[in-house]
C-alpha cells in the first residue's frame, strides 16, 4: 500500500460490513457514521459503546458468526477481529467481489486504508502512511490540525453557493481559478473566520457583480530559487508562487521532488541547459516569459540554486522590467551553502577561513579565464561551480599560482539529495580521484583548509557512498 492512490468515496446511505464487536472495530465504525454509511456489524458480542449504538438504532447488529452472504450488497468491508484467520478469509472474500476491503492492522491484506482524519466538512483532509505507522499519521494529522483554521469548513460551504455565479462571470478556469484564489486569501475568508458569515456573504456577493478585475487577467513572471536539491530547504514565498503559477519553465539542475511541489495543472515547460546542449537559448527563454506573462499568464521561472548565482536570473527580468511585464524574485540556497552544509564543511571558520569566493569554472572554449591571484590566498575557501568537467586546468591553474598540491579539497555529487556522495582529496589529486569514482556533474567543488573539518561535522547521513582519498 505505500504507493496507493487516494481517493474519497461517497458512503452516504451505503451499507457497509464491519466484522468484529471490539473497541478496534469501534473507531472504524465511528468513521463510517460520520461519513453516514449506514453500518452492519457481525460478531457474536459487542463492546459497550457499540451495544449503545446498536440500542439506539445508529448501528444494525448480526450476532452470529461471519458467513459469506453478509457481503452481499456491501461497499465496504473492515475486518476488525483478532482473528487473523478469520480476517484473512473475509478480505480474500471481499477481493473475490472487488468490494474495498480493510484488515485493521494487516496491511497487506487490504485493498484500502483508512487514513488518520482531519474533519472540516466539507472540507476534508486524509493523512496516510500507507499502513506502514498509523501512530506517524495519527502524529501529522495532529500537526496540520493546528494549520487548518475550523472555519474552513464554513467558508468552502460559502464558496459553494455561488459557485455558479462565479462560472458564468469567469468562464475562464484560469480567471475563475484566479478569483477563487483572492476571495480565499482575502477579506472575504477573514469576516467569515471572524464569525461575520453574512457580511462575508455580502461582500462575496458584490465582488461578482464587480466588473473591476481587471488584474485577473494581468500576467506576470516569478523568478525562485529552487534550492539545490532538497525540497525541504525551498522558502515559504517559494511554495506559494510554485502553487499560483499556471505554467512553469524549468532547468535541470530543479530536482524532481521540488518540481513536484508545482501546482499538479500546471504546464510545464523544460529549458535546461547542460554543457554544450541547451534545450532552449537564453534569448528564447527570455522572449518566451515576455510572451506567456503577455498572454496572462502567471509564469514560474524556477532555477536550480539562487537564480543571481550563476544562474543569469539578471537577464531575464532586465527583459522583463523593459517589456514592463510585472515579476518578483524570491532567493533560493545556493549549490556552495546548501552542499556545504550537507557536507559538514563550513564554508568560514574562524580558524582555517575569514572569506569565501564563489567561482564558476565552467570552460569556455576549453580554458578557464580566471583570476588566478586572487584565488590563491591565505585562509581562503573557495567554492568552485560547474568545475568538474575541467579540474585538471583549475588543479593547474591554483598550483601554478603558489597553492599546494596537499590544500584540502571536496567534490560534492548531488548535494543535499539522499543518494549525496562527498568525495574527500586534495588540489593535486582530485582530477584523478573524480575520474575514478565515476562522478557527474552536478557537483561542487569546495577548496581549502575547512574541508578538514568534514570528518569532524559531516551530519547528513546519505544513501551514496562517500570516498576518502
Amino acid at each position: 500500500m505505500a504507493h496507493g492512490f487516494p481517493i474519497f468515496l461517497n458512503l452516504t446511505d451505503h451499507s457497509c460490513l464491519v466484522v468484529g464487536g471490539g473497541e478496534v472495530a469501534l473507531r472504524k465504525i465511528e468513521q463510517l457514521l460520520r461519513a453516514d454509511a449506514r453500518v452492519q456489524v457481525v460478531a457474536r458480542a459487542l463492546c459497550v459503546q457499540l451495544q449503545d449504538l446498536a440500542a439506539s438504532q445508529r448501528i444494525s447488529h448480526l450476532a452470529r458468526e461471519f458467513e459469506t452472504v453478509h457481503l452481499d450488497g456491501q461497499a465496504l468491508v473492515i475486518a476488525a477481529t483478532d482473528d487473523r484467520r478469520l480476517n484473512g478469509e473475509v478480505a480474500e472474500l471481499a477481493r473475490d467481489r472487488s468490494i474495498p476491503v480493510n484488515v485493521v492492522d494487516d496491511p497487506a491484506l487490504c485493498t484500502f486504508i483508512m487514513p488518520s482524519v482531519i474533519d472540516r466538512a466539507p472540507v476534508i483532509v486524509a493523512v496516510s502512511t500507507g499502513g506502514e505507522s498509523p501512530v506517524l499519521a495519527r502524529l501529522l494529522r495532529a500537526r496540520l490540525e493546528s494549520f487548518i483554521p475550523a472555519g474552513y469548513g464554513r467558508l468552502a460551504r460559502l464558496l459553494g453557493e455561488f459557485r455558479e455565479q462565479a462560472r458564468r462571470k469567469f468562464p475562464a478556469m484560469h480567471l475563475r481559478r484566479r478569483f477563487w484564489e483572492t476571495i480565499i486569501q482575502g477579506p472575504v475568508a477573514e469576516l467569515l473566520f471572524g464569525g461575520q458569515e453574512e457580511e462575508a456573504r455580502r461582500l462575496l456577493s458584490r465582488r461578482l457583480l464587480d466588473d473591476s478585475d481587471q488584474d485577473l487577467n494581468r500576467g506576470a513572471v516569478y523568478l525562485v530559487g529552487a534550492g539545490p536539491g532538497d525540497p525541504d530547504l525551498l522558502t515559504f514565498r517559494a511554495l506559494r508562487l510554485m502553487q499560483q503559477a499556471d505554467v512553469v519553465l524549468h532547468d535541470r539542475l530543479v530536482a524532481p521532488a521540488v518540481l513536484d511541489l508545482v501546482r499538479r495543472d500546471a504546464e510545464r515547460i523544460y529549458v535546461g541547459k547542460e554543457r554544450d546542449r541547451h534545450a532552449l537559448p537564453q534569448e528564447e527563454i527570455n522572449s518566451l516569459l515576455i510572451r506567456l506573462a503577455r498572454e496572462g499568464q502567471r509564469v514560474l521561472r524556477l532555477k536550480g540554486g539562487d537564480p543571481f548565482i550563476f544562474g543569469r536570473g539578471g537577464e531575464e527580468i532586465d527583459g522583463l522590467a523593459e517589456a514592463g511585464i510585472p515579476f518578483q524574485v524570491v532567493p533560493g540556497i545556493t549549490a556552495a551553502t546548501g552542499c556545504a552544509s550537507y557536507a559538514g564543511i563550513p564554508l568560514t571558520h574562524r580558524d582555517y577561513a575569514q572569506s569565501c569566493l564563489f567561482v564558476t569554472g565552467h570552460l569556455q572554449d576549453g580554458r578557464l579565464d580566471l583570476d588566478w591571484e586572487a584565488l590563491v590566498r591565505p585562509r581562503q575557501t573557495l567554492a568552485i561551480y560547474m568545475g568538474v568537467h575541467g579540474l585538471n586546468e583549475i588543479a593547474q591553474g591554483l598550483v601554478g599560482h603558489g597553492m599546494s598540491l596537499a590544500m584540502p579539497a571536496a567534490i560534492i555529487e548531488r548535494g543535499t539529495l539522499p543518494d549525496q556522495r562527498v568525495l574527500i582529496s586534495s588540489v593535486g589529486a582530485m582530477a584523478e580521484m573524480v575520474q575514478g569514482a565515476g562522478l557527474k556533474a552536478p557537483a561542487m567543488l569546495i577548496i581549502g583548509e575547512v574541508v578538514q573539518l568534514n570528518k569532524k561535522l559531516a551530519w547528513y547521513e546519505s544513501s551514496g557512498d562517500e570516498h576518502d582519498h
